[in-house]
């Protein structure tokens, strides 16, 4: 798991290279209809979905039919039973092919799925730290009141990994739990928490802006190489990034460096028909014009922001696209074959811990977990999840 794997090598490319590639490239043959899982009808996840269903319609004749999901598990559970083709889903999507978290269950287990697409918008993932206090850097948080989400590990994983940037633990800081998202947010403000994770631009973090204690971003200096590192050992899927909207004045002109990943990650099964997904992937990069601008965040499908050494495979369908376009290179065949052998590794792991898993659901966990990382070491990967 590289932490500094850069879009650099697409974003050198000539237009007219790129271009000239895609022409040559096979015809997109898209199904009549296809169903996909997003996030609920209020999120930009969702009005993506609308936006690129919508141009597959008018393009291919290809219809989509969006199911919005409350969590994590109501979004990939259609996946896995195989009732949809495709989730646009969160970072959930990771914890899932890793089998972590709330995958680490009986009924789910480490899910085979492969990439097709992501989104890297203008937006970081950051803690939003109260404005009064003098926190420039992740390192300042030492000893300030960090809020915990009970029940949302995504969140509470995205604050480790600011932590360990800065060399600390929760060890190091007051951990202050909160049984919902927005009421962390109402604790900044009344002053019984310095802290909370979450996006540079949902609107809990612009009413702390507005607020009388204000907001601030730590700054993630892309050249300390260290905390990248660490960050990378927690959370391997941030990536550096500069970000230019958000609130407390954040904007091209006032930009942050801080960090991100994609959101939504489009993800199928493996077994996804390998034309549905040539097909998903050709369609969305050569009709990019005809829907960047019709959801919030939908700029960020572009070529150039594509990281191609991320953390889940992609299908080997899309890699076969980037293959004939020419930004398909050896270093990123090494990193997926990596990453494919890693998922082997874990379905192996699970299908032999189930032959004789403990029926309590606690020691479920704990001895599967147990399992994982044994299993991983072994191959010569890093469990990540302890």
């Amino acid at each position: 798991m590289r932490p500094f794997a850069h879009r650099l090598l697409i974003a050198a490319l000539p237009l007219s290279l790129l271009s000239a590639s895609i022409s040559h490239a096979s015809e997109v043959e898209l199904p009549g209809t296809m169903a996909w899982t997003a996030y609920g009808t209020n999120s930009s996840g969702y009005a993506q979905a609308v936006a690129i269903g919508n141009m597959l319609q008018n393009k291919y004749d290809s219809s989509v039919r969006i199911l919005p999901g409350d969590n994590d598990v109501s979004r990939m559970t259609p996946l896995k039973q195989g009732r949809v083709d495709l989730c646009a889903c969160g970072i959930a999507s990771y914890y899932g092919a890793e089998g972590v978290m709330m995958f680490a269950d009986r009924d789910w287990g480490p899910q085979p799925l492969r990439v097709i697409t992501t989104s890297t918008a203008s937006f970081g993932l950051s803690l939003a730290v109260a404005g009064d206090l003098d926190v420039e850097t992740p390192a300042d948080l030492a000893g300030k009141r960090i809020a915990y989400i009970r029940g949302d590990d995504a969140l509470n994983k995205g604050t480790e990994a600011y932590l360990a940037f800065g060399g600390l633990t929760w060890d190091d800081v007051e951990r202050v739990d909160y049984p919902g998202y927005a009421r962390s947010f109402d604790g900044i403000i009344a002053g019984d928490v310095d802290a909370s994770f979450t996006t540079t631009v949902t609107p809990p973090a612009q009413q702390l802006a507005s607020s009388p204690r204000g907001v601030s971003w730590p700054v993630l200096d892309p050249n300390d190489e260290a905390g990248w590192e660490r960050m990378a050992a927690v959370a391997p899927y941030f990536r550096p990034h500069e970000v230019t909207a958000g609130a407390g004045g954040i904007s091209a002109d006032n930009p942050v460096p801080s960090a991100s990943y994609p959101y939504p990650i489009v993800v199928a099964n493996q077994d996804l028909e390998d034309n549905v997904a040539y097909g998903l992937i050709k369609a969305m990069q050569e009709n990019y014009d005809g829907y960047k601008d019709n959801a919030p965040g939908a700029v960020g499908y572009a070529l150039e922001y594509q990281d191609l050494q991320w953390v889940i495979p992609f299908h080997d369908a899309v890699v076969e696209y980037y293959k004939e376009i020419d930004v398909w290179t050896d270093e990123m065949q090494a990193h997926q074959d990596q990453l494919v052998e890693r998922q082997n590794v874990l379905m192996q792991a699970w299908e032999q811990f189930m032959q004789d898993a403990p029926s309590d659901a606690d020691t479920f966990t704990t001895d599967w977990m147990a399992a994982r990382a044994t299993a991983l070491t072994d191959a010569g990967f890093e469990p990540i999840f302890e």
